[in-house]
């Protein structure tokens, strides 16, 4: 039973995943994401039924359309292969109940955002401000935060990052924090409670710190070219959703000794 629970959350996990997908797509675009049915996006043909199955697809395709042998991007069968994961793992961690649902779609939302702001740096607000609603209510029910953890997630965490923009923009003269990141920590705060946030937080800092050192110093990329921040900020929330509660401890503990 254990076996077949986990092979149905991880087939689930490729469907979402192949939904996710059509979401990085179209939303940025402002386009339906039900019409029309999945087609090519080289030569807009139809994807047959057989062709639209999460990874096996892919890999019998050899990675290109069967129509116009366009090459698919690695993305699509990245993001199923991470959803599958990812949906088995939360099911380790949180066990078959309504949490680990509830957790299922913050990590899917947080797919969505990272690969969109990667591709078009922007933050939907059609993702984040339903997710501020979404992890409310959650938060109230079933999430361990509770509601007034979640409530001061999401003000504390959205009204840092405004203040850093408007620092930035009086200070510095120029924007250094979108509008799209305030909403989404704001969302994160809402499903993670202050403590969660503050943690992503720190997390997205240090991790967004490294990559960007390595940007310039391996690659040359220019200092001044933005680098986006909400791939950072989904990763930084994931580690404390996971992990969060020993990483705090194990703080706590090192400032004891």
């Amino acid at each position: 039973m254990i076996l077949m629970l986990e092979a149905v959350v991880f087939v689930v996990g490729l469907l979402i995943g192949s939904f996710i997908n059509v979401c990085i797509y179209r939303v940025p675009r402002k386009e339906s994401i039900v019409f029309p049915a999945s087609h090519c996006t080289s030569c807009e043909q139809p994807i047959r039924p057989y062709d639209n199955i999460p990874l096996v697809s892919f890999l019998f395709l050899r990675g290109r359309c069967r129509s116009c042998r366009a090459p698919i991007s690695w993305r699509y069968p990245l993001v199923e292969l991470v959803h599958g994961l990812g949906y088995l793992f939360i099911l380790h961690q949180f066990g078959p109940s309504f949490a680990a649902v509830i957790y299922a779609l913050f990590f899917s939302s947080l797919m969505a955002v990272t690969f969109i702001d990667l591709s078009h740096q922007i933050v939907p607000d059609v993702i984040t401000l339903p997710g501020m609603v979404l992890g409310l209510l959650a938060a109230s029910t079933v999430l361990p935060p509770g509601p007034i953890n979640s409530l001061i997630g999401l003000f504390l965490g959205g009204g840092l990052f405004y203040l850093v923009a408007v620092l930035s923009i009086a200070l510095l003269k120029k924007e250094g924090m979108g509008g799209g990141d305030i909403k989404l920590i704001a969302m994160i705060g809402a499903f993670l409670g202050w403590k969660g946030m503050l943690l992503t937080i720190f997390l997205a800092a240090l991790s967004g710190s490294v990559i960007g050192l390595f940007l310039v110093l391996v690659r040359g990329q220019n200092r001044a070219e933005p680098i986006p921040f909400g791939p950072f900020l989904a990763l930084g929330a994931m580690v404390s959703l996971f992990w969060g509660p020993e990483i705090l401890q194990w703080y706590l503990l090192l400032g004891r000794t």
